[in-house]
């Protein structure tokens, strides 16, 4: 009986303490959402440039998934 008694104590301590370093975890992975933004770095040129390009296995896609060309 007695045994049972320390190993159920044994277990609540581990949850206590697996309690506690998840909150420090969490708080650590919070910290870089805490940092301020940053400015977008293009210019209103670069924003407005085609980025799309058709490449051969894009075109492959197309062609196997049978979409219009």
């Amino acid at each position: 009986m007695k045994d049972e008694k320390q190993t159920t104590v044994g277990r609540r301590d581990f949850l206590r303490k697996v309690g506690i370093g998840t909150v420090g975890a969490s708080a650590t992975l919070a910290t870089p959402l805490l940092a301020p933004a940053r400015a977008d770095s293009e210019t209103n040129d670069e924003k407005l440039k085609a980025r799309y390009k058709e490449t051969d296995h894009v075109k492959k896609y197309y062609r196997v998934n049978r979409y219009p060309g």
